[in-house]
């Protein structure tokens, strides 16, 4: 994804990321992530933007999350698996993953991530890289409205209102 843009404007880049609140993102070359332990590094094929990376970019949760700048923004993620750090055990180098970095770790709007491996998944082989990115940030939203905050069980049935977005469109499902 990156690589293309690179290309265009002729050198090698790392990321997007953003240099104060409210700032355009604009290209950046930073230090090769490192797989610390309990983490892989994931070379980023996809990621996508959800309505969080908008608001953080534009500083409103600056009060609780005081980013260090410049700040990669992104949370959702599609990639390869490219480095496994120590005591990292679940995923392999070559391993197609796709995730939603936790915590205050986001960054995903790069060609690479540390990432914890607890935060990945093995990608479904049913779906493309583009798709897998598309989907962990709006189905953990909906599994945790509807299993942890709402606590529904199988064969309950629900109503859900204006379901047309990303986290309804996976909560119907």
């Amino acid at each position: 994804m990156w690589a293309i843009l690179a290309n265009l404007i002729g050198g090698p880049i790392i990321s997007g990321a953003i240099n104060a609140y409210k700032a355009p993102v604009t290209l950046h070359q930073l230090a090769e992530p490192v797989a610390g332990p309990g983490e892989v590094v994931v070379a980023i094929a996809a990621a996508s933007v959800n309505p969080i990376d908008v608001k953080v970019r534009a500083g409103a949760f600056k009060a609780v999350l005081p980013y260090d700048m410049p700040l990669v923004l992104g949370h959702d993620l599609a990639g390869t698996v490219v480095e496994v750090g120590p005591g990292a055990t679940r995923f392999k180098v070559g391993n197609a993953v796709f995730a939603c970095a936790g915590g205050d770790r986001i960054g995903t709007f790069a060609e690479r991530i540390a990432i914890a491996e607890n935060d990945l998944a093995a990608m479904p082989a049913s779906l493309g890289m583009t798709e897998a990115a598309a989907l962990p940030l709006v189905a953990l939203t909906a599994w945790q409205v509807l299993v942890d905050r709402a606590q529904i069980k199988p064969g309950q049935r629900i109503l859900i209102h204006a379901g047309s977005g990303g986290v309804g469109t996976v909560a119907i499902q």
